[in-house]
């Protein structure tokens, strides 16, 4: 199969998910997963669903991403390539896929139990509009030729040991901070507040903490963040804050407090669902040691206008382009080089 039929494929899947005639099976697709998995709510999903239509699956971003390597038309050698999906937000697995099906290798597609409809669904509709993909789900990677996979700490180091003989990519924990200078606005903070909490935090490029100027005070945060405060009608998400709410009063832990959204000093960078870590800086020397010793942990970093070196701007977190590959590793290099 030629490149310019792979790349239509993704173009007419797009097509699929912006036409409104097809919103009543979108909905179905979204009721699903909600039952499987009470955090990815019709919103969520048709939230994720939407950005896949428009970054990943529109014609001139999948063109201009192909572009930019020498993607041959028909693969020599086609490669088995497993991927082993995490679940933690809706699609979230996606782009593994896309990529390794640009690429010209086939995908062997282990999806998450926790977003099995929804990959499933959009799996299923790809192999609609093109049954000559060559895309399958497999419980199983016994007969792969190279591996993607996502996991915790944990289970990263099992699959390094266990595909130790194979290329692989194998992406940890990481998570995403904001960087602020303390002349941000209500508008600005706002998108840092959907940053947080867009997908009820659990997503890593989901900003768990912040870096503050020494003597910054939370109230106009707070207060520019108030419209979000609909994350605490979740019930799972609810569950986390009160437990979490409670360990601190009972150990007596300094935080702040806005009744959906808890925020402490701490040095570590990955916070509780419904709890913001902040640490503070005097200049930009010190901010810069910070950020340094911990970038092999940060998925991605805002800040007000992008300021801070490789930044986005606040409420663009969740919007990757299709180059901004996970942990920073160029995945279709990476299938390209196969050999």
């Amino acid at each position: 199969m030629s490149l310019n039929n792979r790349i239509d494929s993704f173009i007419q899947l797009g097509k699929f998910l912006r036409n409104p005639e097809n919103q009543e099976e979108i909905e179905t697709w979204a009721d699903n997963a909600v039952h499987t998995n009470n955090w990815f709510t019709p919103e969520n999903t048709r939230q994720s669903l939407k950005a896949l239509a428009e970054i990943y699956l529109d014609e001139k971003h999948l063109n201009t991403w192909a572009g930019l390597y020498e993607i041959p038309d028909r693969q020599m050698q086609v490669k088995s390539i497993g991927v082993i999906m995490a679940g933690n937000i809706p699609a979230v697995g996606f782009h593994d896929l896309l990529t390794i099906v640009i690429s010209g290798h086939a995908c062997v597609a282990k999806v998450s139990s926790q977003d099995n409809v929804l990959m499933t669904a959009l799996i299923n509709k790809l192999l609609e509009i093109n049954p000559s993909l060559d895309i399958r789900i497999s419980e199983q990677m016994k007969e792969i030729d190279a591996l993607i996979a996502t996991g915790s700490d944990n289970t990263s180091r099992y699959f390094e040991y266990y595909f130790r003989n194979k290329p692989h990519i194998i992406r940890k924990n990481r998570s995403s901070v904001a960087i602020l200078n303390g002349q941000e606005n209500t508008e600005e903070l706002n998108s840092l507040g959907k940053d947080i909490t867009a997908y009820y935090g659990l997503g890593c490029r989901n900003i768990s903490k912040m870096y503050v100027p020494k003597g910054y005070k939370f109230d106009h945060f707070y207060q520019s963040i108030e419209s979000l405060s609909e994350v605490i009608q979740h019930n799972k998400f609810q569950n986390n804050y009160d437990y979490n709410r409670s360990i601190y009063l009972v150990n007596g832990v300094p935080h702040f407090d806005n009744g959906f959204l808890m925020i402490t000093e701490n040095e570590a960078l990955v916070s509780p669902i419904s709890v913001l870590f902040y640490e503070t800086y005097e200049n930009a020397e010190e901010l810069n040691t910070k950020i340094d010793e911990n970038l092999e942990k940060i998925q991605c970093m805002v800040s007000q206008n992008a300021w801070f070196k490789n930044s986005l701007p606040f409420g663009q977190s969740q919007s990757p382009k299709l180059w901004d590959y996970a942990d920073g590793v160029d995945t279709m290099q990476f299938l390209l080089e196969l050999k």
